[in-house]
């Protein structure tokens, strides 16, 4: 081999691994954006109340408002779980469990809790793991944490007794666990589901918000970042998949959306909604932006949820 050819290989070999390094790099540092549990300066999870918040009544009720802390262990995980627990006015076995978004905490569904405490409701409101006050450093976008609301529920059946009825009802990587666990094995007590601009699974949403927030393609970040995802957490991203968990769902769902969401964008609503096996209901509010259906249009959302729960919950 001569000098040249010689040359020209090693500056081969090192422009392969500098590119390698330089997309482990990136994929790592993907990984703490999207998986890593943590303040995420793309989610707005401010959770001070300005009276020019549509729900400033409803968020400052459940601020307010006396709450039991119930705990439970994270499933398949040595982790802490939290959560508060809001009874309704009038004794009943009729809860809702609520399972907040992305980046959040359960301080952020109070205008929800509000809405199902209106309508006689016990509510459950845990903080999901890796967020609020429960343990964990892995965000799972719904793997995960499908497994752990499931034993939620459980836990309220426990409590509650047999005759206990239970909902689950999710907003944004919320929905899309609501969805994840539809396709579970769950117990005769819970009874449906309502899910609010879920998306269709973590790969789909995370390809979607690194066009749209890095113009960064598919190929190779996404990829690479979901095998530093397996490596780390045990999951990749395509593990996270609310579209296959509602083809096997056949209890009744209530698919929610708002017509203006661009961050979970609207057309994913309509293929999970398709895709569900069984009862299924779907409310889109038009010029509603992300998790911002109520709010928009308040009296239309506490509508359609009241006269779907009527047609299961009894």
């Amino acid at each position: 081999m001569n000098k040249r050819v010689k040359g020209w290989l090693i500056a081969l070999v090192v422009l392969v691994v500098l590119v390698l390094g330089g997309l482990v790099g990136a994929s790592l540092y993907f990984y703490n954006m999207t998986v890593a549990s943590g303040k995420k300066s793309f989610v707005a999870t401010g959770t001070t109340l300005k009276k020019s918040d549509p729900m400033y009544a409803e968020k400052k009720w459940y601020q307010d408002v006396p709450k039991q802390r119930w705990t439970e262990k994270a499933a398949g995980a040595n982790l802490k779980l939290v959560a508060d627990y809001v009874p309704a006015a009038t004794a009943t076995k009729k809860t809702v469990v609520l399972v907040h978004g992305f980046g959040s905490d359960k301080e952020a569904m109070g205008g929800y809790v509000a809405m199902f405490h209106k309508l006689g409701y016990n509510t459950l409101i845990p903080d999901t793991r890796g967020q609020g006050q429960s343990q964990g450093k892995v965000i799972s976008y719904g793997y995960y944490e499908s497994k752990d609301y499931l034993k939620w529920v459980n836990q309220v059946i426990a409590k509650q007794g047999q005759q206990a009825q239970v909902v689950l009802f999710g907003v944004s990587m919320g929905g899309a666990t609501t969805m994840m666990t539809s396709g579970l094995k769950t117990p005769s007590q819970l009874k449906a589901y309502i899910e609010d601009c879920g998306y269709t699974d973590a790969q789909a949403e995370i390809t979607y918000q690194a066009k749209q927030m890095y113009n960064i393609p598919y190929w190779p970040l996404v990829p690479m970042t979901s095998m530093v995802t397996k490596l780390k957490a045990g999951f990749t991203f395509k593990d996270a998949n609310a579209l296959a968990a509602v083809k096997k769902n056949h209890k009744p769902m209530l698919f929610i959306h708002g017509g203006a969401d661009n961050f979970v964008p609207t057309k994913m609503v309509y293929q999970v909604y398709r895709a569900d096996a069984g009862p299924k209901q779907l409310l889109v509010i038009p010029g509603a932006k992300h998790a911002a259906a109520l709010s928009h249009d308040p009296a239309r959302y506490t509508r359609t949820v009241k006269a779907y729960l009527a047609k299961y919950i009894h």
